[in-house]
């Protein structure tokens, strides 16, 4: 199976590339018992692109509206960062609903753009283009079950990143590898005051691990 490639050569937006600085000045922050866990998926995705020269990453939560479409996007900037061209990244979740606008603005305000997609026609579950870079093609991110034919049916790792989809999912089909990271959603603070920081907070958390990820296999490749 052939995949699509996301990565160019070119560099991330200028305001991603300080957001992913940000992110990494974080990893002192990031909790032992999730260090295992990352460490365990780097084993796994170098692994894969040992014996394979590329590797897919499909990141599982149950809406595919917040957290999944976040870490994908993240696993994008992360693996070009670190010049991982054989990484690929999607999304979905056990059901359908819509990228929500807090997550596309946490996103916009880490440096992504992101755009409606030309021809988009649903009101209720948006098409967007999601690019880290102006010469790097767009991502086609819109909310959709993980079997969805915008994914990967085989030969992928799906990563669990909400509590909910990893215990109601503890099988995903086609998958060669699964392993739950999951975070706290920040649909806890819809409508509150807090709200933005919430979801910034939680984008730059993703990001942390991603780039984390992403490091681990890019230098144990060296």
């Amino acid at each position: 199976m052939i995949w699509p490639s996301y990565l160019t050569g070119q560099g991330l937006n200028e305001d991603l590339s300080a957001s992913v600085s940000q992110a990494i000045s974080q990893w002192e922050n990031i909790p032992p018992d999730r260090l295992v866990l990352l460490d365990e998926l780097a084993d796994i995705v170098r692994e894969d692109l040992d014996q394979h020269g590329q590797t897919a990453l499909l990141f599982v939560c149950t809406h595919n509206s917040r957290r999944s479409q976040m870490a994908q996007a993240w696993a994008i900037a992360a693996s070009y960062h670190y010049g991982l061209d054989g990484v690929k990244a999607y999304s979905g979740g056990t059901e359908a609903t819509a990228f929500n606008p807090r997550a596309v603005n946490a996103l916009r305000g880490a440096g992504f753009r992101v755009d409606i997609a030309t021809g988009s026609d649903s009101v209720d579950n948006p098409r967007y283009e999601v690019r880290p870079g102006k010469e790097i093609p767009a991502v086609i991110c819109f909310s959709k079950k993980y079997g969805h034919q915008a994914n990967p049916s085989e030969d992928f790792i799906a990563v669990m990143v909400c509590s909910d989809a990893d215990e109601s999912c503890p099988l995903v089909a086609g998958a060669d590898a699964r392993v739950a990271i999951p975070y706290t959603d920040p649909k806890i603070s819809d409508g509150g005051p807090d709200e933005s920081i919430t979801y910034a907070t939680r984008s730059l958390q993703i990001a942390s691990e991603m780039c984390y990820l992403m490091q681990q296999v890019a230098s144990a490749s060296e």
